[in-house]
């Protein structure tokens, strides 16, 4: 393992706080020295993986149905039967829907204040459909993950300027000045717009490094001493980009644009070159291998995470302390499976890899016999029948043979075996990989109807098989990466930004005055979409729950108020969604005006209004002493009195209003009894949109016994 290294103190300025991350540090002899034996042990750590990478090349074969090299039958047919395709598309559609529901709430915040966090919350959810999490990253992660056998994101931000040209009119002028009698006149503007959002991408398992790889997490591995590394490619085009945004050294930049043809990377697997084969895209060009190292070095005698561009010999592109305010390692990595001891884990596709292979051979072999089934033997005695060379097959033909001497021998029909064999091999495959006929499309029904109970069954261990994999995802990748979009958007934006906030547009000009240090003991940010998926049986326990609550006598909680209107609210919007669900059920607007200020205004004649938010009875009583104080010249403190008085009436009916008729509750008949649920009487249809008895399991309960 590298030593610390430590870099020499300089005079910062006095915003170094802020602006200090983004300068060199100085690379004195001393910093080279242990630069260079940080990144000799982070080249022996690639090699030592090097092992790892090709078998997960093997892996990416499979699932692009590339035959190869372990392939046992070499016959004519070269069939590749994509089984190990199939398990993992079904594991990543199932996946994926089950992480993003379709109510479009994915983010759940947790704060102390009174009133949640409804802005930021929306704000963070922009970013995640901004960043392509649903259609770009999250299938490629889980597509990672179930081959590689490891989910590794970079989360940065990223801005893109555009310069954008609209109509407008502009008024003309006359010497130089607005002549205000002429009509406006046509005109189009250039407004150069910046558009900015946390950038997220997939990293190979190939192209990370994590040491000592015996590293629990991230963080546990650069506490120790050690350090992060992702391999990076870099074209000419991307290395003067990175000048000009002053990301790299210009002349190491430069030095290194100039040596790329002489930089050979071909004992390196470049696993962006095998996906473009993959795709029929052939990568043309000089790309230069550059190591990006997150490390712990010491900054005026106090160790900070540092970011290093490192290119091979004395290239050091670039040396700082880490550009983000949170000081987090942009990596977020977590394996698919953990085994203990170790960083990485095992890819799933692995341990059907044999299997694959297996049954492409067994096809081809099939596929091979069913040419010879197609093609009729003919037997015949040469001796009794001389003229064996006109016997040729043909419509019409004749042959001058005896019956007796000549016989057609059909040749065994194997292929039918080898397809029952290879069903019998996908179906190990899908049971290894915990992929199940619900999981598949055009696999219900056939020949053998399932019954209820199979449904069942199979239903429940998609739950489990799901909520294993998904919850992983949830808390080792979703959740920190929602945290630093909140932390990225504290730290990069500074203007006002408009997004959406459930079925109305908000604008806020800053998420919210939030100090960094805050952004962890404020808010609390958590990938929700997978319990929202889960929770819509528990909709229908929450009813029954509703009606219990609304029975129980105040007696029966003492030290308690009941307020259930957060229960209708989160139940609204559960029902109907965010988008609609405040438009349903929304909040009053309370504008009360305090009884002594009407006192001064209905003195001074004053016609003045009620409001429904006011305390009817308060204000009457500070009313009637304003009478016995001054009197009531103008007849307005009795006006406004009786105004009073018929708003208490009218709120006392819509109270009554509100109120069930007689009977019900529990044996009423009137309404569901406490715990109970409305629904249809037996033998009769459920209300539209309910819960079908063999979907509930799916939507998270757990299915009742049944009888086989």
């Amino acid at each position: 393992m590298a030593d610390e290294i430590e870099t020499e103190d300089e005079e910062l300025p006095e915003d170094s706080v802020l602006h200090g991350r983004a300068d060199e540090l100085p690379l004195t002899e001393e910093v080279k020295g242990k630069l260079k034996k940080l990144f000799v042990d982070v080249e022996k750590g690639f090699e030592d993986q090097r092992s790892r990478t090709e078998d997960l090349m093997d892996n990416w074969d499979l699932y692009h149905c590339r035959l190869g090299d372990k392939q046992f039958y070499a016959g004519n047919s070269k069939i590749f039967v994509p089984f190990v395709k199939d398990a993992v598309d079904a594991r990543v559609t199932r996946f994926v829907n089950q992480m993003f529901p379709q109510s479009g709430r994915y983010v759940e915040v947790t704060t102390g204040e009174a009133d949640p966090p409804f802005a930021t919350q929306a704000l963070i959810e922009s970013y995640v459909r901004q960043s392509k999490m649903r259609t770009r990253i999250m299938p490629a992660l889980i597509r990672n993950g179930d081959i590689e056998g490891q989910y590794s994101i970079y989360v940065s931000w990223k801005e893109h300027k555009r310069a954008s040209v609209f109509r407008t009119q502009r008024q003309p002028t006359t010497d130089g000045l607005p002549n205000e009698a002429a009509s406006p006149v046509d005109d189009v503007e250039e407004e150069e717009i910046v558009d900015e959002a946390p950038d997220v991408e997939v990293l190979s398992d190939a192209d990370l490094l994590v040491m000592p790889v015996t590293a629990s997490s991230i963080d546990d591995a650069l506490d120790c001493g050690g350090s992060v590394t992702v391999m990076r490619r870099w074209t000419t085009g991307k290395i003067k980009a990175l000048i000009a945004q002053g990301e790299i050294e210009e002349d190491q930049g430069e030095d290194l644009i100039e040596a790329m043809n002489a930089v050979r990377n071909d004992d390196k697997v470049d696993t962006a070159k095998k996906m473009a084969d993959a795709a029929g895209i052939k990568s043309k060009g000089k790309t230069a291998l550059v190591y990006e190292t997150w490390h712990i070095a010491k900054v005026e005698g106090e160790p900070r995470l540092c970011r290093t561009y490192w290119a091979g010999d004395d290239r050091y592109l670039s040396h700082r302390r880490n550009p983000f305010w949170n000081d987090r390692c942009p990596v977020i990595s977590a394996p698919t499976e953990k085994v203990a001891g170790v960083f990485k884990g095992m890819p799933p596709v692995s341990a059907v890899a044999d299997l694959q292979i297996f049954a492409n051979d067994t096809i081809n072999e099939g596929a091979d016999t069913a040419h010879f089934s197609a093609m009729p033997i003919i037997m015949t005695d040469p001796l009794k029948n001389p003229r064996v060379d006109t016997m040729v097959l043909g419509l019409g033909a004749v042959w001058d043979t005896s019956p007796a001497d000549t016989k057609i021998v059909e040749f065994p029909d194997l292929w039918r075996s080898a397809i029952e064999r290879a069903e019998a091999i996908k179906q190990q495959i899908f049971q290894t990989l915990g992929v199940n006929p619900a999981m598949i499309p055009q696999q219900t029904g056939g020949a053998k109807k399932r019954n209820q109970a199979e449904i069942a069954n199979e239903q429940q261990v998609d739950i489990l098989t799901t909520a294993d994999a998904v919850t992983n995802l949830e808390e080792e990748i979703l959740t920190p990466t929602v945290q630093r979009f909140a932390e990225y958007d504290h730290q990069f934006r500074d203007h006002e930004i408009t997004v959406r906030i459930y079925g109305e547009m908000g604008l806020r000009a800053n998420m919210e005055e939030v100090e960094p240090l805050q952004l962890n003991k404020r808010f609390e940010f958590r990938w929700y979409g997978v319990e929202s998926a889960r929770n819509a049986a528990q909709m229908q326990q929450q009813i029954a729950w509703v009606n219990v609550v609304k029975e129980l006598p105040p007696t029966a909680y003492p030290n308690y108020d009941l307020d259930i209107s957060p229960m209708i609210v989160q139940g609204t919007e559960n029902v109907f969604g965010p988008r609609i669900a405040p438009l349903i059920f929304k909040r009053k607007t309370v504008i009360s005006v305090d009884p002594e200020q009407e006192n001064m205004m209905l003195d001074h004649g004053f016609r003045v209004a009620v409001h429904p938010g006011d305390d009817d009875m308060q204000h009457i009583q500070v009313h009637l002493a304003g009478v016995q104080e001054g009197g009531d010249p103008h007849g307005t403190f009795r006006e406004h009195i009786q105004l009073h008085q018929q708003q208490m009436q009218a709120k006392v009916m819509a109270a009554q209003q509100s109120q069930p008729a007689g009977g019900a509750g529990p044996g009423g008949g009137a309404g569901p009894a406490p715990g109970g649920q409305p629904t249809m009487p037996r033998q009769g249809k459920q209300p539209a949109g309910a819960i079908h008895p063999d979907s509930m399991p799916k939507a998270g309960a757990t299915p009742m016994p049944r009888k086989m």
